[in-house]
């Protein structure tokens, strides 16, 4: 039996739960309590905060929620890269991403595909220390019940054209694949709640318009903030392409609903994304 070089969590215990035990039971406690009215359609891609599980694990418990039932035989996520690295594009070396409930394959085969439709390099590399990414798999991991292989993308890159070009490439790696996206984003950062609660709802506004291009401009202005803005957005550009014509937004919150310091908050938002006939 082949050993899989595995990605070491640098995270578990401390954003999420390291003891596996508890680590489900956390997160199945949060989807019970997501109670969504129907979709209405089938899910192509989900919206999901990335701060620890004690911040916004209840907002994301929204997005995975509407995965219930769904059997996906591949998850790509996109997330945005917080570190240092001189690169627009990364991925990982290892071959699996390791978390306190298992272990998740990476897909070589669809990574390898999706960079021969892309001419930007995707890079990859060891070790690598993003929360943003990570922090999402054990929600994928409890609500997905079959098997499934991941494809990460980590996007530096802050620039329309990269994350458009990247959301094309995206759909032709996915299409006729049994896939589902995600995209990792938390909203603005470090305002009261007010402040944020204005921000926030104009940048979820972005997020429904299912215009990628507004996410970029409402950045740019200052109108709305997302650290994932370009995640979103190639997400959008991909979702697009496989059929998908609708954004729900399920749920929104900050950090000062779990703190109760309101003087400073981040921002939340979970969201689904539809093709609906």
């Amino acid at each position: 039996m082949t050993t899989l070089d595995l990605r070491p969590s640098p995270i578990a215990g401390q954003w999420y739960e390291g003891n596996p035990k508890r680590l489900a039971c956390n997160i199945d406690d949060d989807l019970a309590r997501a109670m969504l009215s129907p979709l209405n359609g089938e899910v192509v891609a989900v919206i999901a905060p990335h701060a620890g599980h004690v911040y916004s694990g209840a907002v994301a418990a929204h997005a995975f929620a509407a995965l219930r039932g769904i059997a996906p035989d591949l998850v790509a996520i996109l997330s945005p890269y917080h570190n240092f690295a001189p690169y627009p594009l990364l991925t990982t070396k290892h071959q699996a991403y390791s978390t306190p409930l298992g272990n998740i394959e990476v897909d070589s085969t669809a990574l390898a595909e999706l960079q021969s439709h892309f001419e930007l390099p995707i890079t990859a590399i060891s070790n690598d220390h993003e929360h943003s990414l990570e922090i999402e798999l054990p929600f994928l991991q409890r609500v997905i019940r079959n098997e499934f292989k991941l494809l990460p993308v980590m996007i530096r890159a802050q620039e329309a054209h990269v994350a458009q070009k990247l959301g094309l490439a995206l759909a032709q790696t996915l299409k006729n694949k049994n896939a589902l996206i995600v995209a990792s984003t938390d909203l603005s950062h470090f305002y009261d709640r007010r402040t944020a609660d204005k921000l926030d709802s104009e940048m979820l506004k972005r997020f429904e318009s299912f215009d990628p291009d507004s996410i970029f401009e409402a950045e740019q202005t200052g109108k709305g903030f997302a650290c994932g803005h370009a995640a979103v957005a190639s997400m959008l550009w991909a979702a697009r392409e496989l059929g998908a014509n609708k954004v729900r937004i399920l749920k929104y919150a900050t950090s000062g609903d779990v703190t109760g310091d309101h003087s400073s908050v981040v921002g939340y938002g979970a969201a689904v994304v539809l093709k609906q006939i």
